[in-house]
């Protein structure tokens, strides 16, 4: 029996907040450190008068007390009839009337986008194509969603073969965006790992969940899914950190996983490359990387184009058991828009439309 199993970070299949559609890498990066830094301010205890300067300057900034604004990043969300942050004095001024985190209800959430139609049937499109027996799902909103794709999208629009199971557990991510799974067996068990920590410190900036899928002979095989700190935001050093800190963990629970059964799957969007510390330490462990497999002659990344190993962050790797069942590896790309490098679907015909900027990959293995 040939099972094909595929990770995918789809980017689709959650509302994403309004800052991800700025082109500009520079303006996206300073509202999310604005937003960071309104948030951490927010939590102190007792607002002192730089903290309110701080609040203020940054409301007025993002025009976020207007309530009419059509533009504004985030907004500040208070309980009707409860405490309040701040108000609005004539002439359109802020004031911090709240004495500090205990002293008003409520909390600063980003503004988010409709979906994009085009996006998400061209999601469906590649899921389609690559027809997995089990796929690991990176950045999905939520289990409901995950439902609505599979019998709105997969089954009714594209008229593909539908995923009888699907999971997901809410994780880390404050944006909502989680790590989720569509399988053709059974899900017997799922175990989170939201609440692991080291040094008071939450290691999962979305979660690695374990989710033990049944297979044909009746043995388990278990899949540990995976969406490291991103590169993107914050300070480079402490996401390196941050990254390699939960590279750690998910060895320790690949060992522990490989006590209960030899086959065992780590998979999803680790934002690093091959030869960085967190890959080092899953490889390491004796887990294979799909990729590596003599049968994969293509290019070597699974992110944008593709044509560097700085574009590969998306990763199968398997346990010796599984490792030597593989016959074929492969990257579904068509739902990426690269008009440069390689022939995209028909209807991906911008980065608006496109279903991802990553690949699909997926690997065939003799079971």
């Amino acid at each position: 029996m040939t099972l094909r199993i595929a990770t995918f970070n789809a980017e689709n299949l959650f509302r994403r907040p309004r800052v991800f559609a700025l082109e500009d890498q520079a303006e996206r990066r300073e509202v999310l450190q604005d937003f960071a830094a309104l948030v951490s301010v927010l939590d102190h205890e007792t607002y002192t008068a730089e903290d309110k300067e701080t609040i203020t300057g940054i409301l007025e900034k993002y025009d976020v007390h207007n309530s009419r604004s059509r533009t504004r990043p985030f907004v500040v969300n208070e309980t009707r009839g409860g405490a309040k942050l701040f108000k609005v004095k004539q002439g359109g001024a802020i004031e911090i009337v709240a004495k500090g985190r205990q002293n008003w209800v409520g909390w600063a959430e980003m503004v988010r986008d409709d979906l994009n139609w085009d996006a998400v049937q061209n999601t469906g499109r590649l899921i389609a194509e690559v027809d997995a027996d089990i796929l690991l799902t990176v950045e999905v909103e939520d289990r409901l969603a995950l439902d609505r794709f599979n019998e709105q999208v997969l089954k009714d629009v594209m008229g593909a073969k539908s995923y009888p199971f699907n999971m997901l557990i809410d994780g880390n991510d404050s944006r909502g965006i989680d790590v989720g799974l569509f399988s053709r067996r059974p899900v017997e068990c799922v175990r989170s790992h939201i609440f692991d920590t080291v040094s008071g410190r939450t290691i999962f900036s979305r979660d690695c969940p374990e989710f033990e899928v049944e297979l044909a002979d009746g043995k388990p095989l278990w899949i540990l899914g995976n969406h490291f700190k991103s590169k993107g935001f914050g300070n480079p050093a402490e996401s390196a950190a941050k990254r390699k800190m939960q590279a750690k963990r998910v060895k320790a629970i690949y060992e522990a996983a490989l006590e209960r059964s030899a086959r065992v799957v780590v998979a999803g969007d680790l934002n690093d490359t091959p030869d960085s510390d967190p890959l080092e330490l899953l490889l390491d462990a004796g887990l294979q990387d799909a990729m590596s497999h003599p049968s994969y002659t293509g290019a070597p990344g699974t992110y944008g184009t593709g044509q560097s190993l700085k574009q590969k962050i998306d990763y199968l790797m398997f346990s010796p058991d599984l490792f030597d069942r593989v016959q074929a590896v492969d990257v579904e790309r068509r739902g990426i828009w690269a008009p440069h490098t390689f022939k995209s679907f028909e209807t991906v015909t911008s980065k608006a439309t496109q279903a991802s900027d990553h690949g699909a990959l997926f690997a065939d293995l003799e079971m």
